[in-house]
């Protein structure tokens, strides 16, 4: 996905929080989860427990025309879950973005509660591998995932980095 988790910023670097979540369904009745991170997070109903875990309520909004949990709910479930690990390892003057994430589809789900568990199996001062697991609440493996990230410094608008002052149209 190579999606910069910059805005994760209001993530903190020691947990996942948005003041701007409520518990409970949002003005579409989508549920806001805890703590979710932007409208992705609230439409598919992502809730952080901590950094390394994701919960997520199966609902039928995100069961595909096989009748079956699309796997773009388990992706991104698995996608952010591994963001906000490797975010909780970052300093102020890192972002991070998606290399490449592996998945493996081994069952599915229909209703129930789902969990995300991530664990960063080895980081360097650019890049990072975490392997993620999601269980079923009656104990069956979903996904398994393996990826893997980029570390790199915060960068500066051309026009703060050029030392101008930027263009203001008249």
């Amino acid at each position: 996905m190579a999606e910069d988790h910059e805005n994760a910023g209001s993530a903190g670097r020691a947990g996942v929080t948005d003041e701007r979540a409520a518990d409970g369904p949002g003005e579409d009745g989508r549920p806001d989860g805890p703590r979710s991170l932007d409208g992705i997070t609230r439409f598919i109903g992502l809730r952080w427990d901590d950094p390394q875990t994701v919960r997520l309520e199966i609902r039928p909004e995100l069961i595909n025309q096989g009748g079956l949990l699309s796997g773009v709910a388990t992706y991104a479930m698995v996608d952010y879950c591994m963001g906000s690990t490797l975010w909780a390892h970052t300093t102020e003057l890192e972002r991070i973005a998606t290399i490449s994430i592996a998945v493996n589809y081994i069952q599915t789900a229909v209703e129930g509660e789902i969990v995300c568990r991530t664990t960063l199996d080895r980081r360097n001062r650019t890049t990072a591998v975490m392997r993620s697991e999601v269980t079923h609440e009656d104990g069956r493996v979903l996904v398994t995932a393996i990826g893997s990230y980029s570390i790199f410094p915060v960068r500066k608008p051309p026009s703060i980095a050029g030392g101008h002052p930027p263009v203001q149209a008249a």
